[in-house]
């Protein structure tokens, strides 16, 4: 293999052409060789735009290019399992979207086809390579805020579309799989342990059957807790809030991190409600998409393992199966 990955991207989805694409074009260790949809000329347009040597008409052709190294799966949740399955069974390791599937079930079908195949599976949580986070890791583990008891998200926004595939309950769509999965995976992250309860409650959409207001605890080992709330029709919102003993910090874009601008972490030791114990730290522009590309090329080229795999992609599919089941029992639920 040469020292470079040659990406095949199946399909033409909204995250890919945004921001995936662009980053990986721009990657140091990787290039998009080809990219296949059912709509050709969408396909088309897309490689036109990025500069992308090959289009295929189908995913089944692309999965069969010797050209390509490595899959990048952004199509509708519905299809992450079996087409990452098909790609691991073309010789293709992948890059899937989150959530990696609609089930723990689900994902640990891919621990089996992984397996088989030897090859790597990340799931694409951008935010795991983004140094904010890494960043608000290492201060909580080195105890600046005391001892962490509490993380508090909200992960918002608003789409009544009934085209949109986030706005249909079929194929995977509503809050929690498309952004709730970010507060359970973060919190995963800070407390570095599972959870061992969950409960939920969810406000489904009469049209479109998906849960458009989900809220949700999950209790960790010592007490320690993450509360969250996620929408698909509220105002865009995101903010996390981690709460020690000795002070809390904020981070205020924690998911969708601009490209081009510096984020902010403040840290405030408590003292007062006035901001006097507050300092903040600006973490330089970096795209999180791109570190994600490339420590994924690195694995493949390496061997090494990578930073979000099916483990941990199992872990958080048990916590969100636990809130779904929560919802509709009205009882605390174990992943």
């Amino acid at each position: 293999m040469t020292q470079t990955i040659r990406w095949g991207v199946l399909g033409a989805a909204g995250i890919a052409v945004k921001a995936v694409i662009p980053a990986i074009q721009t990657s140091r260790l990787g290039r998009v060789q080809a990219i296949a949809s059912r709509s050709p000329d969408k396909a088309a347009d897309v490689a036109a735009k990025f500069g992308i040597p090959k289009v295929h008409g189908s995913y089944e052709e692309l999965l069969a290019d010797p050209e390509i190294d490595a899959i990048y799966n952004p199509l509708p949740n519905h299809l992450h399992v079996p087409m990452t399955i098909a790609a691991l069974k073309a010789g293709k390791p992948v890059l899937c979207e989150k959530p990696i599937a609609l089930s723990a079930e689900g994902a640990l079908s891919l621990v089996e086809a992984q397996r088989a195949s030897g090859l790597p599976v990340a799931e694409a949580f951008m935010v795991r390579h983004h140094p904010q986070w890494q960043r608000v890791r290492a201060l909580v583990n080195k105890g600046r805020i005391g001892e962490v008891h509490v993380i508090q998200t909200i992960f918002s926004y608003f789409l009544d579309d009934p085209q949109n595939v986030r706005n249909q309950a079929e194929i995977g769509g509503g809050g929690l799989y498309d952004v709730g999965c970010y507060a359970v995976n973060t919190a995963r992250y800070i407390f570095g342990t599972e959870p061992q309860r969950a409960v939920a409650l969810m406000d489904r959409d009469s049209r479109f059957g998906t849960d458009r207001l989900t809220s949700g605890l999950l209790v960790f080992p010592e007490g320690r807790q993450l509360a969250f709330t996620c929408s698909t029709q509220l105002a865009l919102t995101q903010r996390v809030t981690i709460l020690g003993t000795k002070g809390r910090i904020e981070i205020a874009i924690p998911f969708n991190a601009p490209a081009d601008a510096g984020t902010v972490i403040a840290i405030d030791d408590g003292r007062d409600l006035n901001g006097g114990g507050r300092e903040e730290i600006v973490i330089e522009p970096v795209d999180q998409y791109r570190l994600q590309a490339d420590a994924f090329a690195h694995a493949v080229l390496t061997g090494e393992p990578v930073e979000t795999g099916l483990d941990d992609a199992v872990a958080n599919m048990k916590a969100i199966d636990a809130l779904f089941r929560s919802a509709r029992t009205g009882l605390w639920e174990t992943p």
